[in-house]
């Protein structure tokens, strides 16, 4: 039942246990307002009593399990899963996400086409942070996704609290099904960025997406790039071998650990008393400096 239920509103283990948590509060918290009301109105006919009592329960669950969709970081599913329930029952609520965005955005749309971009992390989110505050009021760009393998990753809480849709996969999924572009698709995902993301992109998903991926290196490719070398590792590689300058690459992402293109660099000294941690507080700033602009300037000149 609970496979069935995971392929049915395409979500993972735990987003599932949200759901279900979600699902079962908001019950209980249903009855207990509903029922409170009805000892403050005065029904002497058991008939009205029982018609109110089932109006007031079904006016009261969507709100309530809304509002505590919030705190399990599941707004944007039963914001959805409400409207599909409106629309089968004649509200007009129902309408797909595809619809509600394009609603929202149709003067957008009308003016310019829309890229979609999926935004994937698996760390606090500080590029993920600067990227979404970047495009928050663009007129053609829209974050509308937020991936992550790390449950735990600040990234998360950077989506909710901008209120973007977040995916969390588990790995044997992401490698060995298609479940994630899936997802992406369902989303209409035009373009990803990889902002920290840990796991290999699998070929599956880059063949879905050719060069509509891109990714952010620490360091000055084709130097220290490859399998292992990400965050700390990239700077402590880079002061051994007494580089005298470090910097960023952004790039496609193909099929190999950090060999795609090259879009971009920029470039820092290296300090001779620097240490891993000093050197990555300059490369993030060049990372905060320039990344959003090169995703918009690398957006506006596709077709």
């Amino acid at each position: 039942m609970f496979e069935q239920l995971k392929k049915k509103w395409k979500v993972n283990s735990f987003q599932l246990i949200l759901i279900i948590c979600t699902f079962a509060i908001g019950g209980s918290a249903t009855g207990y307002v509903a029922k409170k009301v009805m000892n403050v109105l005065t029904i002497g006919q058991d008939w009205l009593w029982a018609i109110i009592y089932i109006l007031l329960v079904t006016l009261i669950w969507p709100v309530a399990v809304i509002i505590i969709s919030i705190p399990f970081g599941q707004f944007s599913f039963f914001l959805k899963y409400i409207r599909k329930i409106g629309s089968k029952m004649g509200m007009g609520g129902g309408r797909s996400r595809e619809g509600e965005v394009g609603s929202q955005e149709s003067g957008v749309r009308s003016r310019e086409p829309l890229t979609r971009i999926a935004i994937f992390a698996s760390g606090a989110g500080s590029n993920a942070a600067k990227i979404i505050n970047h495009f928050q009021h663009h007129p053609s760009v829209k974050i509308v996704l937020v991936v992550s393998n790390n449950p735990n990753t600040g990234v998360l809480e950077i989506a909710k609290k901008s209120q973007i849709q977040t995916l969390l996969i588990e790995k044997e999924v992401f490698f060995s099904q298609k479940s994630c572009i899936n997802d992406l698709k369902s989303a209409n995902i035009d373009f990803i960025v990889l902002a920290g993301f840990l796991w290999k992109i699998p070929d599956t998903l880059i063949k879905e997406y050719p060069r509509k991926i891109v990714n952010i290196h620490p360091a000055l490719l084709p130097k220290y790039g490859g399998k292992g070398m990400y965050g700390h590792y990239v700077h402590e590689a880079v002061l051994a071998h007494k580089e005298k300058e470090s910097g960023i690459s952004i790039h496609y992402v193909d099929e190999v650990y950090d060999h795609g293109q090259i879009i971009f660099q920029a470039q820092c000294p290296v300090m001779e008393n620097d240490t891993p941690q000093t050197l990555a507080q300059r490369i993030h700033a060049l990372e905060h400096e320039h990344y959003p602009k090169v995703i918009e300037g690398l957006l506006a000149k596709k077709p």
